[in-house]
């Protein structure tokens, strides 16, 4: 046989070690082929992991909260004009308006449009109004609403800005294994959070945080005072840097650069104010030096962070025109932790409304108890294969059908671990119980073959085996297909740990039915038949 005959008579097996290759490859090459910056060398303090599997709470230990949003909202309100170009202007009149009468602060109210149909949509991000007063604010503003119109909580689009908001926050945190999603429970909707390894304070204090940053100008008002100019928000912001340490001068500090438009205007306005003038004046908070400060605030949630003058150096370049070219400097903090904080702001965006933590869902799993169930699957996956090696092996008593029943069925599960490694998909119990189900399913097909192909005695031929095959995969086939569209809505729909499992089983079935079945009948015709 020539080898590309060879090839052609046994791709089936070719597949199956190729997706093996790779499964290995994915599950134990070091930070797996989708290697990124979070992968701990040999050389660090930290110690190394030898798989790239991820493990969620059940496995890991960690907190879920699933908190409410923070708001009210009303949706579909028609405008008082037929110009779609008018729209955007209008939206703009009102969320001023709302903001103004009700008084509240920077990005607590929103206006979403819809200029096709003349709608618009109003948000306010507070609990400290009622929908009779959210409804009077909005008349105010010349919109034909009532308070009947108003509803508790936010728009969809909101909701998924919250949940990707989060997603990055999370990420830049550097929490491995970690899971934001959506969930309604009784007419609410809850942002579900999960973060393998943090307690309980640590995961409330990361989604507390609004995340809202401002560089603002404390100067002088000619008047003996001191007042306030937002210079720079959260969008002007280009490229943000890590949080850092200036070893000589001794401070913390993240490292940014400024869009070319508002850097333009942020240098002329240094100017203007006198900034450049008066490096090293800045004494914040100081009443003797009231009138005479020349500060900029870094302000997070409304709260200062961090107050510092200019520096000479940069005074001059703003002076000349040159730092607008490329808009870096040096936001300072007072410690490394608020430096990061920062740092994670900046890159993942504001949170567009907060979570109302006095409704809030929590539930954590110690790390002791999650080694302890990560112990006992790892048991249970052992005796489960036991078992069935076992009653396969008395079933048959062939060791030519029972070996590569068992051999088939564990690259099920060693392809599955694999495509978990290399989505990073975090295991949690759920996903244990689906591996169980996999490896129960699988070895009911494979018995299924090797039944069909025995029935009606030994086999000689390979036209005879493959026609009994043939009708073996069929019934298989069904069978999977029956398996993947009951599963289905479990997939797709926000059921909790009854997602995980059916994503799990799916994938399973779809594996054997594609790799390891047609694989295993391969290796029974090499084995039973002349050819």
């Amino acid at each position: 046989m020539s080898p590309i005959q060879s090839i052609k008579a046994n791709w089936r097996l070719l597949l199956l070690a190729l997706f093996l290759t790779l499964s290995l490859v994915f599950l134990f090459y070091p930070g797996g082929i989708m290697a990124d910056d979070s992968y701990v060398t040999e050389n660090d303090s930290t110690t190394t992991s030898y798989h790239n599997l991820e493990f969620g709470l059940g496995l890991d230990g960690g907190t879920k909260i699933s908190a409410p949003v923070v708001g009210l909202t009303v949706e579909d309100v028609e405008l008082d004009t037929d110009d779609p170009n008018e729209v955007d202007q209008r939206a703009q009149e009102i969320q001023a308006s709302v903001s103004e009468e009700l008084g509240l602060e920077t990005g607590d109210a929103l206006v979403r449009t819809d200029p096709q149909n003349l709608l618009i949509s109003v948000e306010i991000f507070t609990n400290e109004y009622t929908e009779a007063e959210f409804a009077t604010a909005l008349q105010n503003a010349g919109l034909d609403v009532t308070e009947d119109d108003v509803r508790q909580g936010v728009t969809a689009e909101t909701r998924s800005d919250i949940e990707t908001t989060i997603d990055l926050r999370i990420n830049e945190a550097g929490l491995a294994g970690s899971r934001v999603s959506q969930a309604e429970m009784d007419g609410t909707f809850y942002i579900v959070t999960e973060a393998p390894g943090m307690t309980d304070d640590e995961l409330r204090a990361l989604l507390q945080d609004r995340g809202i940053v401002e560089i603002q100008m404390h100067y002088p008002d000619g008047e003996g005072g001191q007042q306030n100019e937002t210079a720079l928000v959260q969008a002007d912001f280009g490229q943000i840097g890590t949080a850092s340490y200036n070893t000589e001068q001794g401070y913390h500090y993240v490292p940014v650069s400024v869009n070319p438009g508002p850097a333009e205007e942020y240098q002329q306005r240094m100017v203007e104010t006198g900034f450049t003038q008066n490096p090293h004046q800045c004494d914040y908070g100081n009443p003797e030096h009231e009138g005479s400060n020349y500060c900029l605030l870094t302000v997070v949630d409304g709260e200062v962070v961090d107050a510092h003058s200019l520096s000479p150096s940069l005074g001059a370049n703003m002076e000349s025109g040159e730092w607008a070219s490329s808009g870096t400097f040096e936001m300072i903090t007072p410690s490394q932790q608020d430096a990061q904080a920062l740092s994670v702001n900046l890159r993942a965006g504001e949170l567009r409304a907060p979570l109302d933590f006095e409704r809030d869902q929590t539930y954590s799993i110690s790390p002791a108890l999650a080694d302890q169930f990560k112990n006992y699957s790892l048991l249970i996956g052992i005796l489960s294969v036991l078992t069935v090696s076992g009653v396969v092996y008395l079933r048959y008593g062939d060791r030519r059908v029972a070996l590569p029943m068992i051999v088939t069925a564990l690259s099920e599960v060693v392809i599955l671990l694999g495509f978990a490694a290399l989505l990073r998909m975090p295991l949690d119990l759920s996903h244990v119980a689906g591996f169980i189900a996999v490896v129960g399913t699988g070895v009911d097909d494979l018995i299924i073959i090797a039944d069909e192909v025995l029935d009606e005695g030994d086999v000689n031929s390979r036209r005879v085996f493959e026609s009994r095959f043939r009708k073996a995969f069929w019934i298989i086939g069904a069978a999977a297909a029956t398996t993947i569209i009951a599963m289905s809505p479990l997939a797709v729909l926000s059921l909790g740990d009854l997602r995980g499992f059916a994503i799990i089983t799916i994938l399973g079935v779809l594996i054997g039915v594609l790799i390891t079945r047609p694989a295993y009948g391969d290796i029974l015709r090499r084995l039973l038949t002349d050819k």
